[in-house]
């Protein structure tokens, strides 16, 4: 947290801010002569704050056995899982490193509910318990289920351009869990963004569900993973395809292959970068849907903003809380708002 008046013609205090505002509570200065003269700017936005700050109970509420620790500045219980959890994304291409009780390592034992809204729904159905800490990966692929009741009546296959990745790029396996959610669909996903290395620009990879870590666990026997795989005639299959660039530069040869059913744009950051301005003008010329997300509501609704004046039209999706964003809260925040990786949805 840093003092919200700092590029101001003085230099900040010593020390973190701790003079706060009091109507909003969303911000703190490092003295007062930094909150008098931010005033000027802080004042058009201080309601708004306040009415995001009251939301904050709703966002901190998670069903996990682990969400007060994740939701404060306090030890996180799973400390060890996490870290496990942190070091592994560079060799989940391997599986979990967790036990099979604690991650989705097969298909699941029961057809996908009609009504699939909260995490609580969606680790009933999966026998996934609470304590697992599955969910601080797993929130990647199951952001797309969500999406469903935007997509035109889809059969067998639906094509998606995932625009940004970033960590995804290093978690990608956790992508195999789209079997369970669409299923009978094939699914084929192209991700496109700079922070794709160019050394793997045009990777294809064929995911299956992510193994877990126990060696007598049904997913390592290739006669359950073959009778599966006949089971479903082939068609739950997940395909990814990297691609680095820029959105907008990369579209013209992409659209060859794999014009889209929907795009998706996790942490956008939309109103940081300007980049996006380009990208937007092209989605807006193509009429693909488009959601976007990210870490708190004020920065979807400056966001939105931007997309309003790229495009000279409002969103068509509204900033919406995202049931199934990330279970963690980030606490490097320029703000005091509750903020969590895909937090607030809202689209074209």
């Amino acid at each position: 947290m840093e003092c919200a008046g700092k590029g101001s013609r003085t230099p900040c205090a010593g020390g973190p801010p701790t003079r706060g505002c009091h109507r909003c509570r969303a911000v703190a200065y490092c003295s007062l002569s930094h909150q008098v003269s931010h005033w000027s700017v802080h004042k058009s936005e201080c309601k708004r704050l306040e009415q995001q700050m009251k939301r904050a109970d709703v966002l901190n509420d998670f069903p996990f056995a682990f969400t007060r620790e994740a939701t404060q500045i306090q030890v996180f219980l799973f400390n060890k899982a996490r870290d496990s959890l942190s070091r592994n994304v560079e060799v989940l291409a391997d599986g979990w490193n967790l036990p099979s009780e604690l991650c989705p390592c097969t298909g699941p034992s029961s057809p996908i509910p009609r009504r699939l809204t909260t995490w609580k729904d969606y680790c009933e159905w999966r026998c996934i318990p609470f304590y697992s800490p599955a969910a601080l990966l797993l929130h990647w692929a199951i952001q797309l289920a969500i999406h469903q009741s935007l997509l035109p009546q889809i059969s067998y296959e639906l094509r998606i351009h995932y625009l940004g990745p970033e960590k995804e790029l290093l978690q990608l396996p956790v992508f195999g869990e789209l079997q369970a959610l669409f299923p009978g669909v094939r699914m084929h996903i192209d991700l496109v963004g700079p922070a794709v290395p160019h050394l793997r620009n045009g990777e294809q990879i064929h995911l299956s569900y992510a193994r877990c870590s126990q060696m007598d666990c049904r997913c390592k026997d290739s006669v359950y993973n073959h009778t599966e795989s006949r089971t479903t005639s082939d068609l739950c299959t997940v395909t990814l395809k990297l691609h680095a660039g820029c959105y907008h530069d990369c579209y013209g040869e992409l659209a060859k292959d794999s014009f889209p059913h929907i795009i998706l744009a996790p942490n956008a950051g939309i109103a940081a970068y300007t980049s996006w301005l380009p990208t937007l003008e092209l989605i807006k010329e193509i009429k693909v849907p488009a959601i976007f997300s990210d870490y708190c509501e004020e920065a979807s609704y400056l966001a939105a903003c931007c997309i309003s004046s790229a495009t000279g039209t409002t969103p068509k999706i509204k900033i919406q809380m995202n049931p199934f964003r990330q279970p963690l809260r980030v606490e490097e925040s320029a703000l005091f708002l509750p903020c969590y990786s895909n937090c607030f949805l809202f689209g074209l």
